[in-house]
């Protein structure tokens, strides 16, 4: 059975009481004062995550940009330095290997940033590729997993509380850009302006050592707005009202990113040759027969995943992909696939939930608007 592991914060979410659970290989702060609590704290002041069991690989070398031009949808070459950019990869067969984020440090140094459940999948797949480009592997391409902990601080007050941790003109970063900086005494700290809640904030990449140093910090910086710990329960229900993917839920290894309305992150340039851009090009062109949509209960019930969505007349039209209640809206909100001709915002639609067909609306993403 395989070892679960611990992120370098874990004795700090069992003293502050934390419910914990495995999740991806690691034991995880799944919720600390209640999912709705810590939500409501995100969406109306601040929050912070321990994200620490996210993947990271340093591509390095001549061949970076070309490996990752390869396997990723969107156009690598538009990075400058100190710019993110939110890709996937295509597993060959049209389907998706993950989700990632893409980090430019140089224009032969990037951080590609993927999900903790597909860390061996992504680097089993980034290696067979690494080598048909010549590319060492352990060296040009290196596996950082394990020697980085992040932290994300969301939240409509992150600037005033992060601002205080460093002496850069943070408010003035673009949304999706990064530079290494001092935060909180940690030098070289990698501080991107990202995350996955909706609400804005930041993104804050140190070494394992200097994890507990910058929790407290961050903690002890945001007390003054009411700053509070929040867990994988919350950034679950924060990133489903705003209409963000969940790999293994909304998109997967039988998923287009086309379906998946993904299109604005797959690119067709002249230049870029990426695995299955033919068939995601053909699929753009003549049309897909699903596509992945938002809705909201207009009856009561909270869907969840694989529940049946039918249209009015009962036919089964597609499957909830994630569903929950939501705190903002305190509504039932959820994501599915739906058959091409239903996916249009007001369509009405039921969903089956256990054994009743409650009604809801198709709505345009995010799900929650602010």
């Amino acid at each position: 059975m395989e070892k679960i592991k611990n992120t370098a914060l874990a004795g700090f979410h069992k003293e502050l009481g934390a419910r914990m659970q495995p999740f991806a290989g690691y034991n995880m702060p799944i919720e600390y004062s209640g999912v709705t609590d810590e939500h409501i704290t995100v969406r109306e002041k601040v929050g912070v995550f321990d994200v620490s069991h996210m993947g990271e690989f340093w591509v390095k070398g001549p061949k970076a940009l070309p490996l990752l031009q390869k396997i990723t949808t969107n156009d690598v070459s538009a990075l400058y330095d100190g710019k993110v950019q939110y890709s996937c990869m295509p597993n060959g067969k049209g389907g998706i290997v993950d989700d990632l984020l893409v980090y430019r440090f140089d224009a032969e140094t990037y951080m590609l940033v993927v999900n903790a459940s597909n860390i061996e999948k992504d680097w089993n797949w980034i290696s067979k590729h690494a080598e048909k480009f010549g590319m060492e592997i352990g060296k040009e391409l290196y596996d950082a997993s394990d020697e980085i902990s992040l932290l994300a601080i969301q939240g409509p007050v992150a600037v005033d509380t992060m601002k205080k941790l460093t002496d850069e003109p943070i408010e003035e970063m673009k949304y999706y850009t990064f530079k290494k900086m001092n935060v909180a005494g940690i030098e070289g700290a990698i501080f991107s302006v990202t995350g996955y809640t909706g609400s804005g904030g930041f993104e804050v990449y140190v070494s394992n050592n200097d994890a507990p140093a910058l929790w407290k910090a961050v903690l002890e910086a945001g007390e003054e707005f009411g700053i509070k710990p929040a867990g994988l329960a919350a950034r679950d229900t924060l990133r489903l009202e705003k209409g963000l993917c969940l790999y293994g839920n909304d998109i997967d290894d039988t998923t287009s990113p086309i379906e998946a309305k993904l299109g604005w992150i797959t690119r067709f340039t002249d230049d870029k040759d990426f695995i299955d851009r033919e068939l995601f090009e053909k699929q753009k062109a003549e049309g897909v027969s699903r596509k992945l949509v938002g809705f909201v209960m207009e009856e009561k019930g909270i869907p969840r995943k694989d529940y049946d969505i039918a249209n009015e007349e009962g036919e089964v039209i597609g499957k909830v992909t994630s569903g929950t209640m939501s705190p903002m809206m305190k509504a039932g909100i959820g994501m599915g696939y739906v058959k091409t001709e239903y996916s249009k915002p007001d369509t009405e639609i039921k969903i089956n939930i256990r054994n009743r067909s409650l009604r809801a609306k198709i709505v345009k993403m995010p799900i929650y608007k602010e």
